[in-house]
C-alpha cells in the first residue's frame, strides 16, 4: 500500500492543496454554486467557502458529506488514475476502520 503522509508537512499540504481544488472541480463540473453545495451536504455555506479557499482543511465527516451531495467516491478527490483511486481508496478504508 501506498504511503501518501510519508514524513513531510509539505507533502501533507500539497495533498490538503490538491483535495481543496478537487472539491472546487468537482463542485463546478457538477455546476452547483457554493450554496447549492452547502444546501445539499447539509453544511454552512461558509465552510465550503472556508473548505474551497483553503483556509480551513475538511475533516472526514465534512469530505464525506461532500461527496455524498456531488455523488461521488472521497477516493476520486485524492486521485487521477483509476490505480491511484483505489489505492486511496484503501487508505480511506483503513483510516475509518482505525477511527471508528
Amino acid at each position: 500500500m501506498v504511503d501518501v503522509w510519508e514524513d513531510s508537512d509539505a507533502e501533507f499540504e500539497e495533498q490538503v492543496k490538491r483535495l481543496v481544488s478537487r472539491i472546487r472541480e468537482e463542485r463546478e463540473k457538477a455546476r452547483l454554486s457554493q450554496m447549492d453545495l452547502s444546501f445539499k451536504a447539509g453544511l454552512s455555506q461558509n465552510l465550503v467557502n472556508y473548505v474551497e479557499n483553503g483556509r480551513r482543511t475538511p475533516n472526514l465527516y465534512t469530505i464525506f458529506r461532500i461527496c455524498k451531495a456531488l455523488q461521488i467516491e472521497p477516493a476520486s478527490l485524492f486521485a487521477d488514475s483509476e490505480e491511484d483511486r483505489s489505492a486511496a481508496r484503501e487508505i480511506i478504508i483503513g483510516l475509518v476502520k482505525k477511527y471508528v
